[in-house]
């Protein structure tokens, strides 16, 4: 007589596998790689393969439509050699470096500011963060018509204003006058993010410190210089350092504003990059040059954790 196969319920120890499940999630180790999994899967599709892609392209000759060979570091030894890359590595620095200062003194010039009691100060805060919430290329297109050579608002002021009679001066066609204007208008941008971040840092000073020091004969400056920075200063370098890697990694801003011109002379690593691999089709070369960044960029990450690991 045939035996009946047992079913698959009746040969499984439901009550076993769930403990088991339930004690190997149990376990913290698991539980947090787990939760960790899709923002790693995240970063392995979106960062992580793009990152090793580009690295493989800039050892290749890689261009648009044809397939590449290996040829090593010959695309860096090229980029070194180019004039216009040496201009870029110029500009990236002087670029990051003056925007970074005014963007630190107007920020928290504004932010001393917004942190005394007066009406509207809700509404001023609020309205203070519009150059930063306002997307990049919309605002961006806004100061390209006010740069204009023919329509430019800052030559009618003054022509009209304060009488200027000399040639006006050509912001985005002369190459000083044009990294003078993208550098603005970067600082325009930033200086809210400075000034919202540093106000959060200035609301944990604690007043009776200042009221301490007062009665002791210090005045405003010694109470900032003593009290203020010392209080506000991981703040402070927190956002100085995710600043940089903002501004030497730029790209929309001056793009849309000057495309790199005039003659290539306000070129950033990430315009660059984009003109030669995209606009010229050699793609090999132009991963190579975003990769020059990596290890600047590198370097201010490793600051940000040693810091951040040495005030926790």
């Amino acid at each position: 007589m045939a035996v009946r196969p047992q079913r698959l319920e009746e040969t499984l120890d439901r009550p076993a596998l769930l403990s088991r499940l339930r004690s190997f999630l149990d376990r913290e180790g698991v539980f947090a790689y787990l939760l960790l999994f899709p923002a790693l899967l995240v970063l392995l599709l979106f960062i992580a393969y793009p990152f090793v892609l580009g690295i493989w392209l800039s050892l290749t000759d890689k261009r648009a439509g044809l397939p590449g060979n290996f040829i090593g570091l010959d695309n860096f030894i090229n980029d070194v050699k180019d004039p216009i890359f040496q201009r870029t590595v110029a500009n990236s620095f002087a670029y990051t470096l003056v925007t970074t200062i005014f963007k630190l003194g107007l920020g928290m010039g504004l932010a001393l500011l917004l942190s005394q009691t007066f009406r509207g100060k809700n509404v001023i805060r609020a309205v203070v963060l519009l150059p930063w919430i306002v997307p990049t290329v919309l605002s961006t297109i806004a100061w390209q018509w006010m740069f204009d050579s023919s329509y430019s608002v800052f030559n009618w002021g003054l022509k009209n204003w304060f009488g200027w009679t000399g040639p006006l001066p050509n912001w985005l066609g002369d190459p000083f006058m044009a990294m003078v204007s993208v550098m603005t208008v970067n600082i325009w941008r930033g200086v809210p993010f400075f000034a919202i971040s540093l106000l959060a840092g200035l609301q944990t000073v604690s007043l009776e410190l200042y009221e301490a020091a007062a009665i002791d004969g210090a005045n405003p400056w010694q109470r900032f210089w003593h009290i203020t920075l010392p209080t506000i200063r991981p703040v402070l370098v927190i956002v100085m350092l995710f600043s940089v890697v903002w501004t030497l990694s730029d790209f929309q801003l001056v793009y849309v504003l000057t495309r790199g011109g005039p003659v290539n002379s306000t070129h950033l690593f990430a315009t660059y990059s984009f003109q030669t691999a995209l606009g010229g089709g050699q793609i090999g070369l132009g991963a190579s040059i975003s990769l020059f960044m990596f290890p600047v960029l590198a370097i201010v990450v490793l600051l940000i954790q040693r810091y951040l690991k040495k005030e926790s």
